[in-house]
């Protein structure tokens, strides 16, 4: 590990690395130093991520630009607040390809926390954060890339879909529960697309978001205040329903996205409530009439775009997600569509309650 860290630009000398996390996967080290900071070492996903150099500019225009605002306000611990990038000592790069993989080094933010727990308070913190994270990067003035193209594209998912029923590989097609979900979901199918029409409209704008909205993306101090967002791989041009709704897709599902028991799948008010409370609070000072009124729909897009990605990946023949038996995919199509009807099943409350902030 000391041979990668010494193509950084650190300060002090690099006195122990250890793992950082639950360890079982060593991808990422808590750097110790005798006199500077400490740092977090960490390998990029270049499975995932194919763009390193893509990936890690997004980064650096994005903290560069949260790092500028929060100076010019004042703010009297800049450190603790934004994830600051260490740039190599032979250029300005910030990640370092040692011949099989990408490796990036940032700043330890010390005495910090992340937490799991989803309750009504923690979801406030979520959307007060994400939608200040949004608010800080409204006037970006780069054009970040896609670090994974269409990643939220509901017309893509649909396609996709429609290409799998056709080519059948693995035999499925023609069972009648497919046919049946194939049905319901093609019901729905030009309502749920209706973010790229608008935005070929002129009437929606992409703008920079997080694209991984949860509660363990924030970082806390040990008062509980929230610090930062972290875990910033995924930030790219967006919808804002992306980081508004894939959290709520999660979070407000009363089990987990692969519960067998469909009955027991609800959609927690209680936690949108609070989710949307925080977001709207630090977020309407730029978002759109049409954004804003659109955010119902967006909590309705996620669980049944996720609902079409599993559904497509059985008909595929289980090839994209992990499975922990044959019908998982199916069982997660289940859950998610179930999840879908129960949002759908509150949209007059959902309205009602953004019309009151």
């Amino acid at each position: 590990m000391e041979t990668i860290l010494d193509n950084f630009r650190l300060e002090g000398n690099v006195t122990d690395v250890l793992p950082l996390g639950n360890g079982l996967i060593n991808d990422t080290y808590r750097v110790l130093t005798d006199e500077g900071p400490n740092y977090v070492l960490q390998r990029i996903n270049h499975a995932i991520f194919k763009d390193v150099e893509l990936l890690q500019n997004n980064i650096e225009a994005v903290t560069s630009h949260i790092r500028a605002k929060l100076e010019a306000a004042g703010e009297a611990d800049v450190r603790r607040k934004v994830l600051k990038f260490i740039p190599l000592k032979e250029d300005s790069k910030t990640y370092w390809f040692d011949g099989t993989s990408y490796w990036r080094v940032s700043e330890l933010i010390e005495d910090s926390m992340t937490i799991e727990t989803v309750n009504p308070e923690y979801s406030y913190y979520a959307g007060r954060a994400f939608g200040n994270f949004q608010s800080m990067l409204a006037d970006i003035p780069v054009q970040l890339g896609e670090t994974i193209p269409d990643f939220h594209n509901m017309e893509l998912r649909a396609r996709q879909l429609k290409e799998a029923m056709d080519a059948d590989a693995a035999g499925r097609a023609s069972m009648e529960e497919v046919h049946d979900i194939y049905a319901q979901m093609q019901e729905y199918m030009e309502q749920m697309c209706q973010a790229e029409q608008m935005h070929r409209d002129g009437i929606l704008p992409k703008r920079v978001c997080h694209c991984d909205t949860k509660v363990s993306n924030m970082l806390f101090d040990k008062s509980g205040e929230v610090l930062c967002v972290i875990d910033l791989d995924t930030v790219m041009p967006s919808f804002i329903f992306s980081d508004y709704g894939d959290f709520l897709r999660t979070a407000a599902n009363k089990v987990a996205e692969d519960c067998p028991e469909i009955d027991k799948v609800e959609f927690d008010v209680e936690i949108f409530k609070a989710f949307t409370k925080g977001y709207l609070e630090s977020a309407s000072s730029f978002l759109t009439p049409v954004e804003k009124e659109n955010l119902p729909y967006a909590v309705a897009l996620f669980p049944f775009m996720q609902a079409v990605r599993f559904f497509t990946d059985y008909i595929n023949g289980d090839t994209y997600y992990k499975i922990a038996y044959p019908e998982h995919n199916l069982v997660r199509t289940r859950n998610q569509m179930a999840l879908f009807r129960s949002v759908m099943s509150h949209e007059a409350e959902m309205e009602a309650f953004i019309a009151t902030l």
